[in-house]
């Protein structure tokens, strides 16, 4: 197995479970558990092959993907119920997945256009769709909507992995450094609460002002 579809199952399975985590704190059946994660887990890649033109999508081709998705949400239905914070398991493994999909995405996108762009805005449409689409199944907060830092993090692997796969370096290790860059920043967003300034509007002029 290579490394990259080796990161693509490892990112289509964590994000599959914090689909299936969802379904726990919603207490779903096991029905909801296996659609939240097979949603979750391959929502992210669906949007990136569409944007890419490769269709059929990936897990059309290769239903391993759907069964991966399926297994995991079997086994959190299971045992969800040991873990003391599901929230907190849900968000650091979302990280997780984050940083595996954001550097698939990106290579996809290269290997697919030849666009450092493209790779970019890939990698980041591929490592945050399916937990925006699992936040709005799940009637949960958007990861959009948070203070902490989200989809930058997303973007600074994709950035890294293609800056870094434009040197001499070896796919291991550009994969490494954006896979590292992307959770080094979702990770001290969550542990830190870093946040970007949010937008402070200026108070509403009086209706008499405006004549």
């Amino acid at each position: 197995m290579s490394l990259l579809t080796f990161l693509d199952y490892a990112g289509v399975a964590v994000f599959a479970a914090t689909g299936a985590l969802s379904a726990s704190r919603k207490q779903l059946d096991l029905i909801g558990y296996l659609f939240l994660a097979a949603v979750t887990g391959i929502g992210g890649g669906t949007l990136r092959d569409v944007v890419l033109g490769r269709v059929p999508v990936f897990w059309v081709v290769n239903p391993t993907y759907i069964l991966v998705c399926c297994v995991v949400g079997a086994i959190v239905f299971f045992t969800a119920h040991l873990f003391e914070s599901r929230y907190r398991l849900l968000i650091w493994l979302d990280a997780i997945g984050l940083s595996a999909y954001c550097v698939m995405g990106a290579a996809k996108g290269l290997a697919a256009t030849g666009s450092p762009t493209v790779a970019i805005v890939t990698g980041t449409l591929t490592a945050t769709f399916g937990g925006i689409l699992r936040d709005l199944l799940a009637n949960e907060p958007s990861v959009l909507l948070r203070p902490e830092i989200y989809v930058t993090a997303a973007l600074a692997g994709a950035c890294v992995f293609t800056l870094a796969n434009a040197t001499p370096m070896p796919l291991y290790a550009s994969s490494a450094l954006g896979v590292a860059a992307a959770f080094a920043v979702r990770g001290g967003a969550l542990w830190f609460g870093w946040t970007f300034p949010s937008y402070k509007p200026r108070a509403g002029r009086h209706p008499d002002d405006v004549m």
